[in-house]
Parts: C-alpha cells; structure tokens; sequence
C-alpha cells in the first residue's frame, strides 16, 4: 500500500485494524497497573503501566503517525511533556525561546528550571536571524511556539532549523495551535515537537495530556528514560480519549479554520475593534511564512477593542453566550478567555505588554458551532 494520507493516519496510523484478542475496532483500555509474567523477565511486552501501556502505545504510535515521527511519547499533561524535555539539560546550559508563549510554559523556565542553574534568552523570534544572534557554546535548546500564544506571531520553523543544526542545537517546538493537520514541525527539521493533547488532539475539553514526537532513536531513548524515571505519564482512559478525538481531527480543523477566517474578517471590520490577530490577514508579520509552512491558519484569534480598555474587554468575556469564558482550547465548543488574568497571569505585567498581551486583550478559540451563531454572539457582546 502507497503511503497514506493525513486523514487515513488520522484514522489508521500505527493502529491494528482490529484488536486481535476479540476483533474490536477501537484498542481495548488497558485498565491495570500490571501484567502477569511467565517467568521473571518473561512478559508479552508490558510489565508495568508507568513504564508501558497497551492502550498508551497505541496512542503513542497514533501520534508519531501523524507528525510523521518514528517515536511517540504521551505523557500526563502538556507541561510534563515540556518538563521532560528540559530534563535533558543540565546546569549551566542556555534555552533560546520565544519571547511570547504561553504563561505555564513561561513559569515551568522560570520558577523551577532557572533555580536548577538553566539560563532562560526570551527573544522575538518573528526575524530568524534574532536567534543566532543569542547563541552562544552554552546553547543546548531553541524553543518555538508557532502560532505563539497568545499573539499568533509566526515563527519560521524552517530558519530555526538551519540555526539549530548549525550549532548542533536541540530545537523543539509546540505545535499545539497549529496542530500536525496544519503543521508538520519534523518535516521542516526540528527534532522534537510538543503538544498539549489537552487541546486540538483531544478537541473535546474532557481530558488533560501531553505528549512529545520525535524521529532520532537516541533521543527517544533519552525521553523515554525521563518520561518512565519521573513517572509523569497519563493513563489508560485518557489514552483512549485522545486517540478517539484524533480519529476527527482532520473533520474538526476545517471547521475550526473555516469558522476562524469569517470571525476574523468580522472583527476586523466591526468599529469597535482596534487589532485582530490572526495569521490569515496577509498583512500580519510573517503571514507568507504561514502560508508556507501550514495548511490554513488555524482556529485562534486575539483582538483588542479601541482604547485598550480593560474594564471593556471584561465586560465582553463576560457577556458571551455561545462562548464560554473558560481556561483552555481547541474543543468543540467556542472559547473565550482574557490571557492578561487567566493563562498568562504568571508572567509579569511589563514583560507581557512589551509582547502585546495588554490588559484589553481577548483570546478566542473558536469551536465548530454554526458561524452565524458565533458572530451573533460577538455582535451582542461588543455591542
């Protein structure tokens, strides 16, 4: 069989056809912390779920799949997947990351990996060449969110790439908005791609899971050592929702792409909108970079009304209706947060703002419910 396309992997990617033991189409959820053995050492391939999992290999198996990966890591949430990474550092050693990325990953860097001697460069990244110019023989990783969160910058994964190997730099990046349906990190030369399965890949808002694909062996095998000594991996009944919710991903991200554009073209003509960002526009940074290196631009948007008024951007979130003012993206349902209070409240005010990410800012994550009732919706909220 010739090699199969993305919605085929979606569905089939590293998967049995049926489970052999009785035909099921689905994998079995393998609820149990341990396996018989026949003789000490003698196991039919599990001996204990921190270490392994049939249900958590089919889902690691799925997941390289579709990143066009050789290796599949799943793990408890999306931070363990990063903290995992960062393990692999030692004191002493450089990060290069983006200067505008999600908040938890900005408190992981911070709070705990600088006190073990990490040192952290949070840097604009939308011109490439702004990298090499923060590496130095101390350099072990480049981080790169793209799309970043909450701004939507694009980040060129291609350059990085270039750069990375170049010093023989680690270079991972959280593909967690764009998802492997858009964006194929591996294909452009990282070596590690992140996701908070928590959102897109599970897509619907009942899960929380991290997980981490790479192609290099020796790597896998440092990961997997991390991943089975920290013990931070996810269990059965969420391995089994992530992989049901990927077997849609494709049908999901049209809907989320197509309802985004006529959101964002809607915002951008509404009066009482100052900025809208969303990488479809082709006067957003980078916006050529986007059409490059994804398939469509995905489901986030952030706007800011005129006047960058706080106590207005509240009221919006608030008034919502179809929307949900909630943590959290990239499930079914619409979302609407205010990253300045909520996922980006741990990183310091003026740092934040230097970013874009102003006290008036809105997040959206846009769901897969009839367009006409989401713009309806904003339309009441805005007023």
């Amino acid at each position: 069989m010739k090699k199969m396309k993305f919605n085929t992997k979606a569905i089939h990617g590293g998967q049995q056809n049926v489970d052999p033991a009785y035909g099921s189409v689905m994998p079995p959820i393998y609820q149990t912390s341990t396996y018989s053995q026949d003789t000490p050492g003698g196991h039919k391939g599990f001996e204990y779920s921190r270490s392994g999992n049939p249900t958590r290999a089919a889902l690691e198996r799925s997941l390289a799949s579709i990143e066009n990966g050789s290796y599949g890591l799943a793990f408890g949430s999306g931070l363990a997947a990063i903290d995992a990474v960062l393990k692999l550092l030692k004191p002493g050693d450089e990060v290069i990351s983006t200067n505008d990325l999600y908040g938890g990953s900005y408190r992981l860097f911070t709070s705990i990996f600088e006190g073990f001697g990490i040192k952290f460069h949070f840097i604009g990244m939308q011109n490439a060449e702004n990298i090499e110019n923060h590496v130095t023989h101390k350099t072990k990783l480049i981080w790169v969110e793209t799309p970043t969160n909450p701004m939507m910058n694009i980040i060129d994964i291609k350059a990085a790439a270039t750069i990375a190997k170049k010093h023989d730099i680690l270079l991972a990046v959280d593909n967690t908005f764009a998802t492997p349906y858009l964006q194929q990190p591996l294909e452009l030369g990282a070596d590690i791609v992140m996701h908070s399965a928590t959102k897109y890949l599970g897509g619907h808002s009942d899960v929380v899971m991290g997980a981490l694909v790479v192609k290099d062996a020796a790597l896998a095998k440092k990961l997997y050592f991390v991943q089975n000594a920290s013990g931070a991996v996810c269990g059965p009944q969420d391995s089994f929702l992530v992989l049901r919710g990927i077997k849609t991903l494709h049908l999901r991200m049209q809907r989320h792409c197509e309802n985004a554009k006529a959101i964002a073209n809607f915002l951008k003509k509404h009066p009482k909108i100052e900025s809208v960002y969303w990488p479809g526009f082709e006067e957003h940074p980078n916006h050529e970079i986007a059409k490059a290196q994804m398939k469509d631009f995905g489901g986030m948007i952030s706007f800011v009304t005129k006047g960058n008024n706080y106590d207005e951007a509240i009221n919006i979130v608030e008034n919502l209706k179809v929307f949900t003012l909630a943590e959290s993206l990239g499930g079914v349902e619409s979302l609407a947060g205010h990253p300045a209070s909520m996922t980006h409240a741990s990183i310091p005010k003026e740092d934040r703002e230097k970013t874009g990410v102003v006290d008036a800012l809105i997040r959206l994550s846009v769901g897969v419910e009839d367009i006409e009732d989401l713009i309806s919706d904003l339309e009441q909220a805005i007023g």
